[in-house]
């Protein structure tokens, strides 16, 4: 996420260019996929078509709105996390994509008739609902969050700006006053208990699109997988309740989880080196009352 970015790197890439580009692979792939995957003669169902508008909306947020028209700047970021970046969201806008249309990796044991409702359990009709609105009440913290930070980012470089006239007495150059101005959020609204609330709004976004995508069921029974070890728990608990599992969706949860928590934990180390405990006041990076997270 640009965090590792050498300063004087002449791979370094503009940061609003970079963040933008490496985040709209993902949703121009799915589009992209969406109309090259499935059969011409076939209609996507409205879940899969609903499932996949929550991943679109959720990006004209982060690749568009948020680096070019809100973020007041963005550090350079280096050639080699742009390419691993957008990688990895081709990579999961594939899966997910494919997912959407058809290419099913059901609940091992999940079981089919080839109707309409096939197998479906009361509490699947109730879970998607549940995850539309945990998905939009997940997005709508993450931009609050976010545009708090934005906002005293602004008031801060503001401040600066005028001392640096006062000081100088005449006219400054023109310049990015915003560039490397770092605040630490006061211990209120969303950051009264943690650090990174931005980070686990936009999780509750994606556990949200989890919930929704058990609607898209599979439409053939395919052979059994073997999952990786921390994906059987989950398994059994939907099969218990007869609800499929969107395996491409629970794995881009885990994945971001997986990379999010360790930026939170350093994230944290930074602002007590730079503004000291007192003013972290004892908050935890994504876990409240939590030393470790």
């Amino acid at each position: 996420m640009g965090k590792t970015s050498l300063k004087t790197s002449p791979l370094n890439i503009p940061g609003r260019l970079a963040w933008s580009g490496m985040e709209l692979i993902g949703p121009l792939n799915l589009l992209y996929q969406l109309n090259r995957l499935p059969n011409p003669n076939t209609t996507l169902p409205l879940p899969n078509k609903i499932t996949a508008s929550l991943y679109l909306i959720h990006y004209a947020n982060r690749a568009i709105i948020s680096p070019l028209l809100a973020a007041p700047s963005i550090s350079p970021i280096h050639a080699s996390i742009v390419c691993s970046a957008a990688a990895f969201n081709w990579v999961n806008s594939t899966c997910l994509a494919a997912w959407l249309v058809g290419y099913h990796v059901p609940v091992p044991g999940f079981r089919t008739d080839g109707s309409e409702d096939g197998d479906r359990s009361a509490i699947a009709t109730c879970l998607p609902y549940l995850g539309f609105g945990l998905f939009f009440l997940g997005m709508v913290g993450n931009i609050v969050a976010e545009r708090t930070l934005f906002r005293l980012r602004r008031e801060e470089a503001d401040k600066l700006e005028c001392h640096r006239r006062h000081q100088q007495g005449k006219k400054l150059l023109p310049r990015n006053r915003y560039s490397k101005v770092y605040v630490l959020p006061p211990a209120s609204g969303l950051f009264r208990f943690i650090l990174y609330p931005h980070y686990v709004c936009e999780w509750l976004e994606w556990i949200g699109f989890v919930l929704v995508g058990t609607a898209v069921y599979p439409a053939v029974v395919a052979p059994e997988m073997k999952l990786a070890p921390w994906l059987v728990p989950a398994a059994a608990v939907v099969e218990r309740l007869r609800v499929p599992l969107p395996l491409p969706a629970v794995v881009f949860v885990g994945n971001i989880v997986a990379s999010m928590v360790p930026q939170a934990r350093w994230g944290k180390k930074w602002y007590l080196g730079k503004f000291g405990r007192e003013r972290v006041a004892g908050r935890a990076a994504v876990l409240p009352f939590s030393s470790w997270l």
